[in-house]
C-alpha cells in the first residue's frame, strides 16, 4: 500500500528526529492514513485540508461513534502532521490550531496491592526452572524500576555485568535515563543471566538465537504467573506493574518529581495520574494528626 507523500515525510522525520518507535509509527501512519481517506472522498489531500474539512472528520469521528481517547489520539497525531507541514513550508497555517480536544473522563491507573505483587513473585518462584527463572526476574526487575516492557525486553545480555545497583535504561525517543534496582531484583537478572543460551544477546533472549524475548511470549507467561496466584489475568499487565510501582512509591512518601525522573515522563502532567494516591494519603493524615479530627472520633 503506497503512503500518501505528505505523510510518508512525517513519519520519516518522527523517525530520524524523534527517534519515535516502530509501534508509534505505525499509530501515526494509521491515524493519518483515515484522515487522508476522509479528505480523498472529498477530492483533496490531507496537506491541503482547511479548518472546515478538519472540523467536518472530527465531527465524522463522534458520529461513527469513536471513544473521547480514540477521538483526541486522532487529533493529536493530525495536529503533528499539519504543524509539521506548518514548519516544512508546506503550508500557511495549522488548520487543527482552533480544534478543541475532546474531554476525556478521568481515569485512574490500574494498580495492584502490595500483597498481590508479593504473591506473584511466590507464584513466579514455583514455575518450573527455566520459565521461573524469566517470570522472577522480569517482575522483579519491572515492579522495582518502573521499567516499561519495551524498556526490559531491550536489555542487553550484558546489562547486569557489573556490581552497579542501577541501569541504564533507553527510553521513548532515545532518552536515557537511570533506575535503581532492589538486590532481590538484581539476584533474579543475575540467575536469569547465568543460564542464557549461547550466544544470548539479550538479558531475556527469545526462542531464536540473537533475538529478544517478544511482548507476547511475556504476556504469556504472566497469564500463568496470574493464574498460579490466584489474580485475575486481566487485571496483570506490564504496564500495570508499572503503574503498581508508582502507586506504591508514592503511598510510602515519595514526591512526583521524583516519580517523573523514575518513570521518564518528559512531562510532569503525565506523572499527574497518580495524584489519587496523594489524595488517598493526605486524607490518612489528616485523619491522624488533625485536631477536629481526632475529636470527632471521641
Amino acid at each position: 500500500m503506497t503512503i500518501e507523500r505528505h505523510i510518508e515525510a512525517f513519519l520519516e522525520s518522527m523517525a530520524a528526529e524523534r527517534g519515535a518507535a516502530k509501534n508509534t509509527i505505525m499509530a501515526y501512519q494509521a491515524d493519518l492514513e483515515a484522515f487522508a481517506a476522509f479528505c480523498a472522498a472529498r477530492g483533496i489531500g490531507p496537506a491541503a485540508a482547511d479548518t472546515t474539512i478538519v472540523t467536518a472528520y472530527l465531527t465524522d469521528l463522534t458520529t461513527l461513534g469513536l471513544s473521547a481517547r480514540t477521538q483526541a489520539r486522532r487529533l493529536s497525531s493530525l495536529r503533528q502532521f499539519q504543524r509539521f507541514l506548518l514548519r516544512d513550508g508546506q503550508r500557511a497555517d495549522d488548520p487543527t490550531a482552533l480544534s478543541p480536544a475532546p474531554r476525556l473522563p478521568a481515569t485512574i491507573p490500574r494498580f495492584l496491592s502490595e500483597a498481590e505483587v508479593d504473591a506473584l513473585l511466590a507464584a513466579a518462584a514455583s514455575l518450573p526452572a527455566a520459565q521461573a527463572r524469566v517470570a522472577r526476574a522480569g517482575l522483579e526487575m519491572l515492579y522495582a524500576s518502573g521499567m516499561r516492557i519495551s524498556e526490559l525486553l531491550a536489555l542487553p545480555a550484558t546489562a547486569l555485568s557489573t556490581d552497579a545497583m542501577v541501569l541504564l535504561i533507553k527510553g521513548k525517543g532515545g532518552r536515557e535515563r537511570i533506575v535503581p534496582l532492589s538486590p532481590a531484583a538484581r539476584t533474579a537478572g543475575a540467575e536469569l543471566r547465568a543460564a542464557h543460551p549461547k550466544g544470548a544477546r539479550f538479558l531475556f533472549p527469545g526462542r531464536t538465537a540473537g533475538t529478544a524475548m517478544t511482548r507476547q511470549g511475556f504476556a504469556l507467561l504472566l497469564k500463568r504467573v496470574a493464574l498460579q496466584a490466584g489474580i485475575d489475568p486481566a487485571r496483570l499487565s506490564p504496564h500495570v506493574l508499572r503503574h503498581s510501582f508508582a502507586s506504591h512509591l508514592l503511598a510510602r512518601g515519595a514526591d512526583l518529581r521524583s516519580l517523573q525522573t523514575l518513570l521518564g515522563h518528559v512531562d510532569i502532567s503525565t506523572t499527574q495520574i497518580y495524584t489519587h494516591v496523594l489524595a488517598e494519603r493526605l486524607q490518612r493524615l489528616i485523619d491522624a494528626h488533625h485536631p477536629l479530627a481526632r475529636n470527632a472520633e471521641l
